[in-house]
């Protein structure tokens, strides 16, 4: 099977940037992380000597005395994977963990220095992980969001990827990891395959950030992957009762948060209206059933702009007790990349709103200590 060559995808979208003036990024960026592992390889924790002054809304919590200090190295399997861990993390806190899924021709590393999600994780002390994608599974590095074999529970890619974050949470660990706060973000085929993952293992995964991705099976196969990026999935109206029985019986309720720029000529905007559609019906089934949130209605919309830069939209859906469980930011003037990311980085627009720290005060306020508990017992 030919795999989709994404570069001639993206290079109108390159130029475009270029030809705005942002000037380049120097590479390699001091990352402040542990290594890139080999297959079988492991993982070595960073430094862990300097304090953390500002935790932030991502708040590790502190551990009871009868938790096992996780210390050493993580061991990986398959693909290797990049993690950070700030500097000073208190080893008496059980920390949330961010995986990062990368888009297409980025890597691990470009992706950290592309996002600066290093940097947020410093400031609000929780760890993030990176699985990389293998060039010989996508020679583009493409996550294979459109294919069956990966948009199952227990198959290809998400396994991986779910590996990739279990090897966080066993004793060899380089931090304790906060299991009810696992939350998982993607660019492009990143964030596709993010979807795939909330679907496919909504009992790891607390909530989801999709970036200019597309929503769960909104394609099978290569040339459906090329129409649903131009126009969508096939029948909007079926995808989010797939993603509910992709859950099984692990169904319970992810809070979503979609980000998408209007001016997308990769992934095309529509495609943002049918993750969030799709995320609200699956959780709709999967346990809000006394609440059912209209797109067209959202709870509250706020609109702004960037100084200097792009202006926004963001739109938020609250259950009637107040819980935030769905967030669309749309970035009017934003094409096919990470908004508000580093200045010349790999597929950024840094005059578009910052979408890490959005996605920090999302995860932060969707899935709060108590509500974690709450959604891993299964209450809505």
């Amino acid at each position: 099977m030919t795999p989709i060559d994404w570069r001639d995808l993206y290079a109108s979208n390159r130029a475009a940037i270029e030809r705005a003036g942002v000037p380049p990024l120097d590479l390699p960026l001091p990352l402040h992380d542990g290594l890139v592992a080999p297959a079988n390889g492991p993982l070595l924790p960073p430094d862990l000597r300097l304090p953390l002054h500002d935790i932030g809304p991502l708040r590790p919590q502190r551990r009871s005395p009868g938790i096992r200090r996780a210390h050493a190295a993580a061991h990986r399997r398959g693909r290797g994977a990049l993690v950070h861990v700030p500097a000073g993390l208190d080893p008496g806190v059980s920390a949330p963990l961010v995986c990062m899924l990368h888009g297409c021709t980025q890597d691990p590393q470009s992706f950290a220095a592309a996002t600066r999600m290093n940097a947020a994780a410093d400031r609000h002390g929780f760890v993030v992980v990176y699985p990389g994608q293998e060039r010989s599974a996508n020679a583009q590095g493409c996550w294979n969001w459109f294919l069956p074999e990966h948009q199952e529970r227990g198959r290809g890619e998400p396994a991986a990827i779910a590996r990739a974050i279990g090897d966080l949470l066993g004793p060899d660990a380089p931090a304790t990891i906060d299991r009810d706060r696992i939350f998982v973000a993607g660019l492009s085929s990143g964030g596709a395959m993010a979807a795939v993952l909330a679907a496919a293992y909504p009992d790891l995964v607390a909530a989801v950030a999709v970036h200019s991705g597309l929503a769960y099976r909104s394609a099978t196969s290569v040339g459906a992957a090329f129409a649903a990026m131009a126009r969508g999935g096939e029948d909007p109206t079926l995808q989010g009762p797939a993603a509910h029985a992709a859950m099984a019986s692990h169904a319970r309720p992810v809070p979503s948060l979609v980000i998408h720029g209007d001016a997308d000529t990769t992934v095309a905007p529509v495609n943002a209206a049918q993750a969030l559609r799709q995320s609200m019906t699956a959780n709709t089934l999967a346990g809000d059933a006394a609440w059912e949130p209209d797109p067209a209605r959202p709870t509250e919309t706020e609109r702004g702009r960037v100084d200097g830069g792009h202006p926004f939209t963001r739109s938020r859906w609250r259950r009637p007790d107040g819980a935030l469980r769905h967030e669309l930011l749309l970035v009017h003037g934003l094409g096919h990349a990470w908004s508000g990311g580093a200045p010349g980085g790999s597929y950024t627009d840094p005059r578009g709103p910052d979408a890490t720290e959005a996605i920090c005060r999302f995860f932060a306020a969707a899935v709060p200590r108590a509500a974690a508990r709450r959604l891993t017992s299964g209450a809505a």
